[in-house]
Order: C-alpha cells, then structure tokens, then sequence
C-alpha cells in the first residue's frame, strides 16, 4: 500500500512555503501527502501585505470527517503553530489517529538567529515543548533546540560537546532521533544528528547565496516522506542537506527573488537519485 502523511500547517498561495512545499515534494518521493490546515495566506509573511484567515475554529470540524472515514496514516508531521489552541488540537489528532506504525514528526518552527518569532509567548514554547514529547523525530533549529533545553544561545562557536548535551536533552522528553540544523561554522553550515543508540554524526556544506523562505519546509518534507519508507535517519538529512543547497544554487542561477523562495521544482528529479 501507499504510505500517507497527514501534514498540519498553513497554506500559503504564493511564496513557495508550508504546504505549497510539502505537498509536491511528499509526493514526488512516492508518499500521498493529506494537509490539515492550520490557516490560509494569500502570500507568506515575508511579503509587505498578505491576506490572512485564521483556520484554527474549522480544524476541529475537518478532523471529525477523517475520523468519520476512519481514515490512518504512516507518518503525521507538523509545521509552524500559531496558538496554544491549535497545539491542543495537534496533540489531539496524534492521540487519536497514531497506529502502532504511525511515525510522528515534529518541525518545532518557533524563531530563528537567537529570537522567537513575535507570536511565541513563553506558553506557547511550553505547549510547543509538549508537542515534541510526542514527536519520533524533531527538526529544531539552533534557536529553537535551545530554546527547547534552556540553553543559552550563541551563533556560533559550537562544539560538539555541548550539541551532544542539547540532543540528549532533546531525546529525553521523546523524540528518539533529532536533527538540529543551521549551525554555523565559518563557511560552512552543519547539521548535528542523533538518533539513539547510534554515533552522533555532524554533516557540513558550504554556505551559498541568503536565506530564503521554505527551506526549512523542504528540508522537513524530505524527512518526513523518508521516514515512512524506511530510508535510515542520516542518509535522509544528507539527502535534505544536499537538495536544499541544489534549491538555492538554482535560484541564484534563475535570478529568483529572495521572497518567492526556492525553485525547487526544476531540479526536483534529483531527489530520486539521491
């Protein structure tokens, strides 16, 4: 049977980001992609207008037909959350319709650069805290994994020592693997990743061109469709690692502003040969 991946986040029309990047890159790699939205953007935030609806009141709604269907998932993964309320909701769902099989994965999309993002309150991070206890794997970012542990924040100067600390604290609260992305060290960018009962490993590409919005949404959507086929945990995060610096190299070449994202779809064939 075809894997299914039930992926709660927002819809965005235009941007490339949230669900307007998972939905083709889940699929791409062979895994039927269900989204569960959290709210509509015409446009992402980056952007000087957008128009907004706040799905959070209908989600609720949505869920109970799934239920009705009595439909099942390999794999739940989530986005950015905008409220205590749709974490509940989140928590919920993954109550109610994780298999013993069911894969769950956690993108803990709270801030970046050392600073959350406007909408995080210090109950919002404890309820986002509570989410990734249910997680199987977790994506955070530097700013997010610190955020998660308590640790105070550097940009950087990391060693491995101190990520290893961080991604143990991480597995304690559930999460048996963890990819904390967006290390920087010099020219390069890491990834630290750990997966229990493992050797930790910390992977590296040289940085290229600015930060674009999406990235992440990729590099979470390659994760997740891995996961439910199987694909081991440190092959995933080079592939992701790896199209992610292919997505940005090609905008740069196509001369695609910073705000539209990445043009991953004219290079998106190169994931099956990873």
């Amino acid at each position: 049977m075809q894997k299914k991946i039930a992926v709660i986040n927002d819809i965005s029309g235009f941007g490339r980001c949230s669900v307007a990047v998972s939905l083709p890159i889940i699929s791409y790699l062979g895994v039927q992609c269900c989204p569960v939205p959290t709210s509509i953007f015409s446009n992402h935030t980056g952007f000087p207008q957008f128009f907004f609806d706040d799905y959070t009141d209908r989600m609720e709604e949505y869920i109970d037909n799934w239920k009705k269907l009595k439909l099942q998932f390999e794999g739940i993964a989530t986005g950015f959350l905008g409220s205590e309320k749709q974490i509940q909701i989140v928590k919920k769902f993954i109550r109610e319709f994780s298999q013993k099989d069911t894969l769950v994965i956690v993108d803990p999309v709270m801030g970046d650069h050392g600073k959350l993002y406007s909408t995080y309150t210090e109950e919002l991070c404890r309820e986002m805290k509570e989410l990734v206890r249910m997680a199987d794997i977790t994506t955070p970012n530097l700013t997010e994994a610190c955020n998660l542990t308590q640790t105070p924040y550097k940009p950087a100067g990391w060693r491995r020592r101190e990520l290893l600390a961080m991604a143990e604290k991480i597995t304690a609260l559930g999460p048996s693997k963890v990819v904390i992305t967006g290390i920087v060290q010099g020219e390069f960018i890491a990834n630290y990743i750990y997966e229990k009962g493992t050797e930790p490993k910390l992977i590296r590409t040289h940085k290229v061109g600015t930060e674009r919005s999406g990235t992440g949404d990729v590099f979470a959507s390659i994760i997740a469709a891995d996961a439910v086929k199987g694909v081991p945990f440190d092959k995933s995060v080079r592939k992701a690692s790896g199209f992610v610096k292919k997505c940005i190299l090609k905008s740069i070449e196509m001369e695609i502003p910073r705000t539209d994202g990445v043009c991953f779809e004219e290079i998106l064939y190169q994931l099956k040969r990873d």
